[in-house]
């Protein structure tokens, strides 16, 4: 479709662009990145023939575009620049309905419904039908954006370049826009070459990515093989981090900031603990990062209270997390800022132990019901839950871990609590062999990410060597807890 041969130029006696090449099929979505000043408008302004480049070469469909009229070129690709500017006053229909401009055969050209048919449709997806009538210079930026981008789709080539085309938009009209211009790729064939400042957006939405750095091609791939964390940090100057998409496989960035907290470093010991009639809780002065497969907001993030409540053995509720948001709203904690777990163990008889260690310390606190012990090893045999059981273990570091460390340290933690089972003989009372667990046991991980980067929490690790010992200890503790209470 688009084929771009080794274009170099600039402005004047400046050269910007230094031998690019690229090539973009049919119904992809190439997005164009790089900081500031390192040639991405004057790269796209080549590609649409605004700027000739001093060589080098730009097909479309095979044709040179320099062997193109305007208005066959203007049937083939549609341009979008940046910076739009409107001199008369116009309507927001008039402004979208210029660009049918290129399929009219003459000064008398009378409007045909095919034009109407393009124009209302694009003035449909862009969400700006309901100001058909409006004057531009009345619509705020985010609103004559999206106009001048239904002028562009009015225009029906199957080529779109568009510079920043969702600048001055909200997310929701970011995510609408893209999300209309993506099905336009992958439903009618659409081919789109884009620049785009905000990386994630073009990681999200495009096939390929274009990265420059000082009108040169830095690096060319898929996302993935473009948004790569030490490549983006040399070419913007700017610490990053990158992880994946939540839904699509896709990665996206996250800025690290240089911030300086003054003050004394922060910690955590036994003082932050609360035992309450129904529930024990950690609460921080400040928020630590963590890693749970907790009831209420599990996964990874940052949070300064950690919740372990007691239910009734008869607990049986249809939609837990709705019923959990409400007990942690009642009993008056945040619930963004808290994780929640539940048991039918009494919390108040919690095994709580501190234990210190070269980095730092750790806290381990445990819960134990084992009355539904399994072996996971035989758990296919089963068809349903015998009773309830929960062994809830909280690990609390003062320290710092890597992303790869909480991943380990929940894997040693496991392990460990699986010896204390062993240790302690307790059994899968169907399968008659050594349990491993629970049906809904719960783990927490958690580090106030102060003082040196531990890489690895794996059993031999300084860390790992704690968490080992101080999770089987907390665990046999609440285990033998259990036992006397059902003797």
């Amino acid at each position: 479709m688009l084929k771009v041969e080794q274009i170099s130029g600039g402005y004047q006696q400046t050269p910007i662009i230094h031998n690019i090449s690229f090539q973009v099929e049919k119904g992809e979505f190439l997005g164009i990145l790089g900081p500031n000043g390192c040639g991405k408008s004057t790269l796209l302004k080549m590609v649409s023939g605004i700027l000739q480049p001093t060589s080098g070469n730009v097909y479309i469909d095979g044709d040179n575009i320099l062997n193109l009229t305007s208005r066959q070129l203007a049937k083939k690709m549609t341009v979008l620049p940046q910076m739009q500017t409107n001199a008369f006053s116009t309507t927001v229909k008039e402004t979208v309905a210029i660009g049918r401009y290129p399929h009219q055969t003459g000064f008398f050209s009378s409007w045909s419904e095919e034009d109407e048919t393009a124009v209302v449709k694009a003035m449909e997806l862009t969400d700006v039908k309901k100001f058909e009538n409006a004057y531009l210079e009345f619509l705020s930026g985010g609103e004559r954006q999206r106009v001048f981008i239904a002028q562009a789709l009015a225009q029906s080539s199957r080529l779109l370049l568009l510079d920043e085309p969702t600048n001055h938009l909200d997310i929701a009209h970011q995510k609408q826009i893209l999300d209309m211009i993506r099905k336009e790729v992958t439903e009618n064939g659409l081919t789109v070459v884009s620049v785009f400042h905000d990386i994630n957006l073009a990681s999200l939405y495009c096939d390929h990515l274009l990265l420059m750095e000082k009108g040169k091609v830095k690096a060319y791939g898929e996302p993935h093989e473009v948004v790569i964390e030490q490549q983006i940090m040399d070419v913007y100057e700017a610490r990053i981090s990158t992880q994946a998409h939540p839904e699509q496989p896709k990665p996206q960035m996250t800025i690290l900031p240089d911030l300086e907290e003054r003050g004394k470093e922060k910690h955590v010991s036994l003082a932050n603990i609360r035992v309450g009639e129904d529930f024990i809780a950690f609460i921080a002065e400040f928020p630590l990062k963590v890693l749970s497969s907790a009831v209420h907001n599990a996964g990874l993030g940052w949070y300064a209270t950690f919740l372990n409540r007691t239910v009734p053995q008869e607990y049986n509720i249809d939609n837990v997390k709705t019923e959990f948001l409400q007990y942690i709203i009642h009993k008056g904690f945040s619930p963004t800022n808290t994780v929640g777990m539940m048991t039918a163990v009494d919390t108040k008889k919690a095994v709580i132990k501190e234990y210190p260690a070269s980095f730092g310390s750790l806290i381990v606190i445990v819960t134990a019901g084992i009355g539904g012990a399994i072996d996971v090893s035989r758990a296919f045999e089963r068809t349903a839950y015998e009773s309830i059981g929960t062994i809830n273990t909280w690990v609390i570091i003062n320290g710092k871990l890597s992303d790869e460390a909480f991943v380990q340290g929940m894997m040693t933690a496991t392990e460990a609590k699986s010896k204390a089972l062993q240790s302690e003989n307790i059994v899968d009372k169907l399968s008659n062999t050594i349990a491993t667990g629970t049906p809904t046991d719960s783990l927490l991980i958690a580090a106030t990410q102060q003082g040196e980067l531990m890489q690895y929490a794996g059993p031999l690790t300084e860390v790992g060597k704690v968490i080992g010992k101080g999770v089987f200890e907390t665990t046999v503790e609440a285990i033998q807890i259990y036992k006397r209470e059902m003797e």
